[in-house]
């Protein structure tokens, strides 16, 4: 059984096929989804796809992009996230790569979300490009002000980022990215750096597909493939991956009901 704890399943590219990619998804062993938000516009239909199946659960936050066009506060977030299907805060964090949105307003909006996670207990989903100083200086100096649990998603960061996140009791969440040819200084960090217990897979469907499906619409059935390759990586069967990284998904989204196998 597999827990896929990063995918979009709300976006237009899914919209004409969403049941066959569910379908897709438990014939490749993928028991449990966590669909994400980006947006507060769009967090209902994010919501609606949640409550359409029950190994489905969702978030609530406004993605770094959207940061200048959606400041939020931490209230808004905790109110939305009373809703029994929502299980995590985000994603949020900071993108200086593309600068989609001045920095001042995505660490403000970063700054809401670690507030409403701290005060929910529910994880606080981070996106972090280009930005690992900052990330951290801000979550290292806002868990100070009072512990929150959280996780680093689709991981590409530097090994400092890892062990600066996991000291503060964060997990890892890797992506098909670990699949890519290139990626060779990632698969070194995960590998070494990253404990099993700490670990984390996911899609972040539709994009990132793994190889062999590169180029191509990636869906929650792929997370299959990152799990074969950090399962090389680790030294560990596959079987044995897939469990250790499933009860992790059930520790940090410990609010979520996924089933069992």
């Amino acid at each position: 059984m597999l827990i896929d704890t990063h995918c979009h399943l709300d976006f237009d590219d899914f919209a004409a096929d969403r049941d066959a990619v569910l379908t897709h998804a438990d014939a490749a062993g993928v028991k449990g989804l966590v669909t994400i938000s980006t947006s507060l516009k769009t967090f209902p239909r994010v919501r609606a796809v949640a409550e359409s199946a029950p190994q489905i659960f969702c978030t609530v936050g406004v993605h770094p992009h959207t940061a200048e066009a959606e400041q939020v506060d931490a209230a808004t977030l905790i109110e939305l996230a009373q809703h029994p299907k929502v299980v995590g805060i985000g994603e949020t964090g900071l993108d200086y790569y593309y600068e989609s949105s001045p920095r001042a307003l995505q660490q403000a909006n970063f700054r809401a979300h670690i507030a409403a996670a701290r005060e929910t207990g529910l994880p606080l989903i981070v996106h972090a490009r280009d930005a690992d100083s900052d990330t951290m200086d801000i979550l290292e100096e806002e868990y100070q002000q009072g512990a929150f649990p959280g996780l680093i998603h689709c991981f590409t960061a530097s090994r400092e980022l890892a062990e600066r996140a996991l000291a503060i009791g964060f997990y890892i969440s890797v992506s098909g990215i670990i699949t890519f040819k290139t990626a060779t200084s990632l698969r070194e960090t995960v590998r070494d750096a990253v404990p099993l217990e700490r670990l984390l897979v996911e899609t972040d469907a539709p994009y990132l597909a793994p190889i062999p499906h590169r180029g191509k619409r990636n869906e929650p059935g792929f997370v299959a493939h990152t799990a074969e390759a950090v399962a090389t990586l680790k030294g560990v069967t596959v079987f044995e991956l897939a469990r250790i990284t499933t009860a992790n998904a059930r520790q940090v989204f410990a609010k979520a009901q996924f089933p069992c196998a």
